[in-house]
């Protein structure tokens, strides 16, 4: 594995842990599932863009992806809030 994949493993399982943290608190607060979405979200972008390498993909699909994450993550907090 190349020093790049190994760092990235790692910081995949740090953020996986401060989710699970986070997760175990209270959820009353409006925050906490905001914050876990978000770190799921970096999750997602770090398995998409380094193990499936789409950073060496067409711009299109780059683009497709961070607007798919940013659109789901926007109407799971909307639906979430209200």
């Amino acid at each position: 594995m190349r020093k790049t994949d190994i760092f990235t493993l790692a910081l995949l399982i740090i953020l996986t842990f401060f989710t699970a943290l986070f997760a175990r608190k209270d959820s009353t607060q409006w925050w906490i599932p905001l914050l876990i979405l978000i770190l799921s979200g970096i999750k997602f972008l770090l398995v998409s863009f380094n193990f499936m390498e789409v950073k060496k993909a067409h711009s299109f699909w780059k683009t497709s992806i961070i607007l798919y994450l940013v659109l789901f993550i926007s109407i799971v907090t909307l639906v979430h809030l209200s």
